[in-house]
């Protein structure tokens, strides 16, 4: 036991006295602090910065050492920019993950860091969920996180107006658009100045209804069908439909411009996907819309294009790992699903229980699923890991048929012909 001097002068009455204290009662320790931590998360989504900044601020609450910057870039520089920084050292610590063959290439060269160790996938997520992220090994490397859904967005005031339904084969869709025009109307607002809207919203939005679904994809990936089938080549033929039902001009028109028609009422329809919701609901056009599924041709059972579209992975450069498994913990649970379905509207999670969403069209979208088939875009599993790749050709192949460059069979054949180099059951398919 230490003894407390009586008298001291007041320099040392500090010290004397704390060292009284640590003897009676022990040494004081500091409360342990975490150290701020700042992650980075890559995106490809610029349109989304306000949205996921309301998200993360919830992150932020629970976690407050822990703060994540939200930093995407243009959705067509992403993958380049993204494997530039990885394969230099300066990626950021997490990042949106592609589903399937572009993000399995960045896994299996060493940039993403395997996840199997990480508590509540299994429980949380479906297989079919998990499988756009899971190695052919069977290694979880990136934790879903955003679906979307594909179908056609019309003006509902306009429907009403002139009597019209919503309709159920793609023959009264043709029927629709062709009456349209006829009463001086564009029917459709898509256009093909960015080749991309033709091939991921007009094409692959409406190609299962064609191939038959996700048996039908299936059927390419295994050999079965070769990729200049009757499907594939009724799937182009019903893009060549649409032609003469598009703005003029619109080999000159981009995305945007396309939105705007839509937006501005003149254009009737939009050939879009559930994520173009927060735009839609920011521009406040003047008249009330809605969407209805793309229709199969009649006598086929409908599908619609249900897109697993992007995970999020973690750096394995990152010196900050442990925050960010909590970060990925975090959106994992099904609290985070239902946070994230209703500050972005159109972009569905994919946790076992699917929560309630309080936007009505993105609500009205996620039904579709309930009476059609689901499927993902035709060229993402598999037909994306070699050169020429199955997207760039089908992009080609929509774009040249919309614009009258090539036949519909033509097309249907550069596809064959282009995989065939490289794609082993395109090579041996019946």
């Amino acid at each position: 036991m230490c003894q407390c001097p009586r008298f001291f002068n007041r320099v040392w009455a500090a010290i004397v006295l704390t060292g009284c204290i640590m003897c009676h009662t022990g040494p004081v320790l500091a409360m342990d602090t975490p150290e701020k931590v700042v992650l980075t998360l890559g995106s490809w989504r610029t349109e989304d910065i306000r949205q996921m900044n309301a998200i993360l601020d919830v992150f932020h609450e629970k976690h407050p050492h822990i703060q994540v910057i939200f930093d995407p870039v243009m959705a067509s520089e992403y993958d380049a920019v993204l494997k530039a920084q990885l394969a230099g050292g300066t990626g950021p610590d997490l990042f949106y993950l592609r589903s399937f063959g572009v993000s399995r290439q960045l896994f299996d060269h060493g940039f993403v860091t395997p996840l199997d160790h990480l508590p509540g996938l299994s429980e949380n997520f479906e297989p079919a969920m998990l499988a756009p992220w899971t190695s052919e090994p069977g290694t979880i490397y990136g934790v879903p996180f955003i679906a979307v859904s594909h179908g056609v967005y019309y003006n509902a005031d306009l429907f009403t107006t002139l009597n019209i339904q919503e309709p159920d084969t793609w023959e009264a869709f043709i029927g629709i658009c062709r009456t349209l025009k006829n009463l001086g109307h564009v029917p459709l607002a898509n256009a093909s100045g960015d080749a991309w809207t033709i091939n991921e919203i007009v094409f692959f939005n409406l190609a299962p209804n064609f191939i038959g679904g996700r048996d039908g994809r299936m059927a390419y990936l295994t050999g079965e069908r070769c990729f200049n089938d009757s499907h594939m080549v009724s799937a182009l033929t019903a893009v060549r439909d649409l032609a003469p039902f598009l703005p003029e001009d619109q080999s000159l028109l981009g995305y945007m411009d396309s939105l705007q028609l839509f937006v501005q009422a003149k254009a009737v329809m939009w050939m879009g996907g559930s994520w173009d919701i927060p735009y839609f609901n920011s521009e406040s056009p003047d008249f009330n819309w809605d969407v209805f599924p793309v229709p199969p041709p009649a006598g086929q059972p409908p599908s619609v294009t249900f897109h697993l579209d992007a995970g999020i992975g973690i750096n394995p450069d990152t010196p900050h790992k442990q925050a960010a498994q909590t970060f990925l913990e975090w959106i994992i649970q099904p609290e985070f699903g239902r946070l994230m379905g209703n500050h972005l509207p159109g972009f569905f999670p994919m946790h076992r229980n699917a929560p309630e969403l309080t936007d009505k069209t993105a609500d009205r979208f996620l039904s579709f699923n309930h009476t059609r088939g689901t499927d993902i875009r035709l060229a993402w599993e598999a037909l994306r890991a070699g050169t020429p790749d199955g997207y760039t050709l089908m992009m080609d192949a929509a774009v040249s048929v919309l614009n009258g460059i090539k036949s519909p069979q033509t097309a249907a054949d550069d596809i064959q012909s282009g995989l065939a180099q490289w794609f082993e059951p395109a090579r041996k398919c019946r």
